[in-house]
């Protein structure tokens, strides 16, 4: 990674945080990495995973016990646990892109960061559970919180960087993923192939890969991965939910397969047009549920093309039948998390702009603007539980039920890409890589 980039980056926060700082009344901030926890009733560890605030500031995922402290105006500190251990992995102290842009002490352990730490003027941000008594300042803030996470939705170059490269990352394996499956692997050896194409353990993913063959499609987190090999006539349909780590930033990419050409090989490609069109429409200034909305209308399309509704599109959507189909919301912000921070977040001091009561599942109620990473997922299921409730509902009669029993076999399909929105063009990251 480019080093002048990073520190262009780092600049940037430097500046939000002076102000948020001041605005908060605190000369300083105090961010703990987090501490890994014990299983219950063992002597393992739950995998360890880095306070996003934490990797908000230096790109330091897998370090427990170590801290960044800034202080208005100062160049900021970072504490870098290095312990003298023979049973795990010690990381070495940092000499890369970013180690010049901090000033670095090294833990041998936890406790001899109280040396450094102090709760006077500052406010902390992690977890506490470890940090009884600690002098660390006032413990998560939440007036402080909502500023930061209303400004992480703004990218930086350096950001945006790392997104294209998780994205990179991702597409390669996802087109491993597809081949193992054309293969006739199982869902346990399609995921090891993507992981391979990777590079990066399942601890390491930025969430659990979703791999479903036939109708497991239809479960929208569906993370069993059944071993079964599935004889050649037997294989349908395959939808895979993945991403990939750089950094700390995240992709998030789906992508849906036919076996065969045939009717649902038309669907998941008449939903590849759908998703490009909804990408076009995400500019600055569009409320995202507007854009969510126009989604249920390009699924009652779909579902009126396809046979599998009676009525219209603008009927179905208004009814609410197209919510049978695409039960979750259009998409989200993507960065340091998967569903990156303040999606629903009303303005910088906090509030809540809920989404319309049609679309619950919906995770952004924000006006899109330029600088914002989105992912943009329209899907179309045929889920039991659904179906269920909607055959039994005063809509029964609008749906085609021959139809849906023809295609719940495949279980459903689902196209997501990553995309950075900017003054004056929308970038697909996705398929940039996919080019």
């Amino acid at each position: 990674m480019d080093k002048q980039l990073f520190s262009e980056h780092l600049a940037t926060l430097r500046e939000r945080y002076d102000e948020i700082l001041e605005q908060c009344g605190f000369e300083t901030l105090n961010v703990f990495s987090g501490a890994p926890s014990v299983q219950f009733l063992d002597d393992n560890y739950y995998p360890f995973r880095v306070n996003p605030q934490f990797k908000a500031l230096v790109p330091v995922t897998d370090n427990p016990h170590s801290w960044v402290i800034y202080r208005r105006g100062q160049k900021p500190k970072l504490l870098f646990y290095r312990p003298v251990d023979f049973w795990h992995y010690v990381p070495p102290a940092p000499q890369t892109f970013w180690s010049d842009a901090f000033d670095i002490e090294l833990l041998a352990k936890p406790d001899e960061a109280k040396a450094f730490l102090s709760g006077e003027d500052a406010a902390f941000i992690g977890e506490t559970a470890k940090l009884d008594g600690w002098e660390i300042g006032e413990r998560n803030p939440q007036h402080l919180i909502d500023r930061l996470h209303w400004a992480r939705a703004y990218k930086t170059p350096y950001e945006f960087e790392c997104l294209r490269e998780a994205n990179r990352i991702a597409v390669r394996a996802h087109k491993a993923a597809e081949e193992a499956f054309r293969a006739g692997a199982s869902e346990f050896e399609i995921n090891l192939a993507y992981l391979k194409a990777a590079g990066q353990g399942e601890n390491q993913m930025p969430y659990g890969n979703i791999v479903g063959l036939n109708e497991h499609g239809a479960i929208l987190h569906y993370t069993h991965l059944s071993t079964e090999q599935l004889p050649e006539s037997e294989r349908r349909s395959f939808l895979i939910d993945a991403g990939a780590d750089c950094h700390g930033y995240c992709a998030d990419i789906t992508r849906s397969y036919a076996y065969r050409d045939g009717e649902f090989a038309e669907l998941v490609a008449a939903m590849h047009q759908k998703e490009k069109e909804l990408v076009a429409g995400l500019k600055p200034g569009t409320a995202y549920p507007d854009l969510h909305r126009d989604c249920h209308h390009k699924i009652g399309e779909l579902l009126q093309q396809f046979g599998v509704i009676k009525t219209s599109p603008e009927s179905a959507v208004e009814s609410g039948l197209t919510g049978t189909f695409m039960p979750h919301g259009l998409g989200h912000f993507l960065g340091l998390q998967v569903h990156d921070v303040g999606g629903h977040q009303s303005g910088p001091e906090g509030g809540t702009t809920k989404p319309p009561a049609q679309f619950p599942f919906l995770r952004t109620t924000r006006t899109v603007e330029e600088n914002q990473v989105f992912t943009i997922e329209p899907g179309l299921y045929f889920i039991e539980s659904l179906l269920a409730e909607r055959k039994e509902s005063t809509l029964a009669d609008e749906v085609n039920w021959d139809k849906v029993e023809k295609l719940r076999p495949f279980g459903g399909v689902r196209i997501e890409d990553n995309v950075i929105v900017h003054a004056d063009r929308v970038e697909n990251m996705t398929r940039d890589c996919y080019a």
